[in-house]
């Protein structure tokens, strides 16, 4: 019924799975009912914290409740086969990023979610942070005039050794795969498709067996230039995550304030207080439930999630065919005092 709250089950007890909890708890039209976890003890701990009961597989916790929809905060590598699984139980599977670990699998998830007519949609917070909602609003506006140039930085040190996002066959890569499946979506909802990308990987700091820090240059449908700073062993202390230039203003969306100011003006004008990820976490779960119940559409698309695999697909490709030639001077030269010569081949994926 529509104004019965939708009733969720959780697959994954991890540190995402406690933000979901957080935004259970003030959320009116979703109820957290179950959450399981081969690791028991973590189940119950966030059951407990909302009154649900905790299992220790999805599978026991759809044989004992009645739920209509699930989340799945597993590592990427298994959210395949649960979603698939938990479609074919006839439930609706909000599933959180990455969606899967390559292009193929996502589609087959999206034609199994087809033919058993239930909704499947990957889980993207950002597109639900108030501040980012208002940054497009502007965009839209056309107070930026052309906009030109976008930025985004997602960067933090963090000690990843013992974290299965390094691990490969677990994560499906690095920094890449992890912080930039959050940055491509923010450029396709702000800005459109991307329809080409670069992208360059600095020095392991952390002697990882994936990449710790990647930057990458995008290009939009729409003619704008993107770069991305992805990376887990630097820290850039940037007060804004997501910068828009365009011809008669700029607009910046920062963790603790954002702000825009257009070229006749004389101050940068406030229009939100940062990043709140709880608010962002429930928007994601509200939108989605609203979904269910047949009182909205889904904010992010079966297109949009694909895309979004697509795209980190296409930018692992340019990853391994970048190459770095070594700088050669002739000092000695009679032409010349310094020759330098500088070549570089870059991998250019259309996507």
């Amino acid at each position: 019924m529509p104004n019965t709250p939708v009733r969720f089950g959780m697959v994954g007890a991890g540190g995402i799975a406690q933000s979901y909890a957080a935004a259970f708890r003030d959320c009116q039209v979703a109820k957290l009912v179950a959450v399981a976890d081969v690791r028991a003890d973590a189940a119950q701990a966030i059951a407990q914290t909302l009154n649900a009961k905790s299992y220790g597989g999805h599978g026991e916790m759809c044989d004992a409740e009645q739920l209509d929809a699930v989340i799945v905060v597993t590592p990427p590598n298994i959210h395949a086969d649960i979603c698939t699984d938990l479609l074919r139980r006839k439930l609706h599977v909000l599933c959180e990023k990455p969606l899967t670990v390559d292009s193929a699998t996502a589609r087959n998830m999206f034609a199994v979610a087809d033919e058993v007519d239930r909704k499947l949609t990957m889980a993207t917070k950002f597109r639900f942070a108030e501040d980012v909602v208002r940054a497009r609003s502007l965009i839209s506006s056309g107070i930026l005039g052309e906009v030109i140039l976008f930025e985004n930085t997602f960067t933090a040190r963090v000690d990843m050794s013992s974290r299965w996002n390094s691990n490969p066959a677990i994560s499906g890569g690095g920094v890449l795969i992890d912080n930039g499946t959050h940055s491509v979506d923010i450029v396709r909802y702000l800005l459109g498709p991307i329809v080409e990308l670069q992208v360059i990987e600095s020095r392991r700091v952390q002697q990882l067996p994936v990449e710790d820090t990647v930057r990458m240059f995008v290009n939009t449908h729409s003619g704008v230039h993107g770069s991305i700073d992805l990376s887990w062993s630097i820290n850039k202390e940037q007060p804004n995550f997501i910068s828009i230039y365009g011809s008669q203003g700029t607009v910046h969306v920062g963790w603790k304030e954002s702000r825009y100011r257009r070229s006749q003006d004389d101050a940068w004008i406030v229009f939100g207080q940062g990043y709140n990820k709880v608010q962002a976490f429930k928007g994601q779960i509200e939108n989605f439930a609203r979904a269910v119940n047949g009182q909205d559409k889904l904010l992010v698309t079966p297109e949009d999630a694909i895309a979004s695999v697509d795209v980190i697909e296409a930018a692992y490709r340019a990853l391994s065919h970048t190459q770095w030639e070594p700088v050669a001077a002739d000092v000695s030269s009679a032409a010349s005092a310094s020759s330098v010569v500088h070549d570089r081949t870059v991998a250019v994926a259309a996507v």
